[in-house]
């Protein structure tokens, strides 16, 4: 890592007043900084070597670790905007709030964790990486993941979600936990798997509402090796009990067909 001196000096005046160093963390005060420039900064801290930064009084910048491209740290504090690690290439980014819409979109590489809910289209286009939401997410969540190449993406949810879950989703994993849901209540969301060609969603317990194009199946032993060890990541984010999350049993949501829509295609 280059000097905090040596950044410090090649930083736009600008950004001065909202970035200290605490040992060999870089803290940044996003109260008051536009999206543009505090992302900006992010690039340059990035592009210097800077290896864990905090964001402090964060509230609705968009597109936090967008296009980042090392395994840089990122502990945001607050609420971040929409597109957090859109497009992102390696980072590492932990959020002890909320996020809002579209988490992860079309990430290629790295981990977020959110300590709290996201919304909408979480994870939308998802290539690679992993991400892990410990309470709730919002419609649409999953829609398009897809496997990229030898990247594979991963979507833990604690509790649960809302419609369209995993629609069209064409490759990945995205397992639902449930853990807000009481005794043997179902996940509520509509039309899970919509238009789902690849890929597969682990859901803990069972779901009311699924599209046409997928089935619900009993989980193998190579099923729950992957479940057993995302549980065993998720519980060590959040402090959870894994035994508990075991008890009970998980099922596979899988598409019918590869193709499902290719009786309309022209060609």
């Amino acid at each position: 890592m280059i000097a905090k001196e040596i950044i410090l000096a090649k930083l736009d005046s600008r950004f001065l007043p909202h970035v200290t160093f605490n040992d060999q963390i870089c803290q940044v005060n996003a109260e008051g900084l536009h999206y543009r420039d505090l992302n900006s900064l992010l690039r340059t801290l990035d592009s210097h070597g800077v290896e864990k930064v905090e964001l402090h009084s964060v509230c609705g910048q968009r597109y936090i670790g967008t296009d980042l491209k090392t395994g840089m740290a990122i502990e945001i504090y607050g609420t971040p905007g929409n597109d957090l690690a859109a497009f992102m290439n390696g980072p590492y980014i932990t959020v002890y709030g909320n996020a809002q819409d579209c988490v992860a979109n079309t990430m290629n590489e790295g981990k977020v964790v959110v300590h709290g809910r996201a919304g909408d289209i979480t994870c939308y286009g998802m290539r690679g990486g992993k991400v892990f939401i410990r309470d709730d997410i919002g419609a649409r969540a999953g829609i398009h993941m897809k496997e990229y190449m030898d990247k594979k993406p991963y979507l833990v949810v604690g509790g649960t979600a809302m419609d369209f879950l995993g629609e069209y989703m064409a490759g990945g994993v995205l397992l639902v936990l449930g853990l807000n849901l009481k005794g043997d209540e179902p996940h509520k969301a509509r039309f899970v798997g919509t238009g789902m060609h690849a890929g597969v969603i682990y859901v803990r317990g069972n779901v009311a509402h699924m599209g046409k194009e997928v089935k619900m199946v009993d989980v193998e032993k190579s099923d729950m090796l992957t479940i057993e060890g995302l549980v065993r990541e998720f519980c060590g984010y959040f402090k959870t009990d894994f035994e508990e999350i075991l008890s009970k049993k998980f099922m596979k949501i899988v598409p019918y067909s590869h193709r499902p829509y290719g009786r309309i295609y022209a060609y």
